[in-house]
């Protein structure tokens, strides 16, 4: 299960959900931009970085590591990547901080000496999240974030409930819809071996709640026709799979376009679960 992924799609729907792990977090928090940078000589990949607002002025920069498996150098890479990233746009921030999110401590780097003024000092966080609390209790993102880590036989009954009280505690719809789209998320990579479509059945949801749905139901009331409608579901499918795969050949685009409302919302669904291009082929053959 690739949890770093997971926590980095959570972070790209809400940024703000990183300060909500951190005792003192910045004033602007909401105004931050969750990125990942690239640093050149020697070339590092930072995927989990949160931006300052640039209107403001020079800001705090925040690095962002999950860590699911143990990992004897961490420190010493997220170190080095971080520092060496402040020192090439030092003109553009005033400090950083970092931010590590461990299931446990049992998974934490075992010699961190020579990392000790780091750690014990007030630029990293480290955040073990078995010690956040009861998941029932937790705020609903970081409830999200201990779902991950919570066993598959408690894990559905827990994203039911989790989709329970997001129906009470969101009142707009679109909010609902990425709360939906997170805890089928996560119980997807949770139960590799079952598809989107079989886990959607375990959680109770139907094609009508999942936010694709949402999606194309509401570009299509933008429009108001039917002939809209389809317009819309046919231009979010093919967004969708262009990000997910690349640009699409002509041809898939024109048999796309060229399906009934009906297949399109089947599509729309069986899209989730495609790894590549070719499943998209099979599945319009199939058609």
């Amino acid at each position: 299960m690739r949890r770093d992924s997971i926590f980095y799609k959570l972070f790209q729907q809400s940024p703000t959900l990183l300060f909500e792990l951190l005792s003192t977090p910045p004033e602007n928090a909401s105004g931050y931009r969750f990125d990942s940078v690239a640093v050149k000589e020697p070339k590092f990949e930072i995927d989990g970085v949160f931006l300052p607002p640039e209107t403001e002025g020079r800001g705090i920069v925040y690095f962002c590591e999950v860590q699911f498996q143990t990992d004897e150098q961490l420190y010493e890479r997220l170190f080095a990547e971080s520092h060496l990233y402040f020192y090439r746009n030092r003109s553009r921030f005033s400090d950083w901080q970092a931010v590590v999110i461990y299931p446990s401590r049992n998974i934490e780097q075992s010699d961190t000496y020579p990392h000790r003024t780091l750690l014990n000092g007030e630029q990293v966080y480290r955040v073990y999240l078995n010690e956040l609390g009861d998941i029932r209790k937790l705020p609903l993102g970081l409830a999200l974030m201990l779902l991950t880590t919570v066993k598959e036989s408690q894990a559905p009954e827990e994203a039911r409930y989790l989709l329970s009280r997001s129906s009470q505690e969101q009142p707009q719809a679109a909010n609902r819809a990425i709360i939906l789209d997170m805890v089928t998320t996560i119980m997807v990579y949770k139960f590799e071996q079952l598809s989107r479509r079989e886990v959607e059945s375990m959680l109770g949801i139907t094609l009508q709640e999942t936010r694709v749905y949402q999606e194309i139901k509401e570009e299509g009331r933008e429009l108001g026709l039917e002939e809209g409608r389809e317009e819309a579901t046919v231009k979010l499918i093919v967004r969708q799979l262009t990000r997910r795969f690349g640009e699409l050949s002509e041809e898939m685009r024109l048999q796309i376009s060229s399906l009934p409302m009906p297949v399109l919302e089947n599509l729309s669904e069986a899209l989730l679960d495609f790894t590549s291009l070719a499943d998209l082929q099979a599945w319009l053959q199939a058609q």
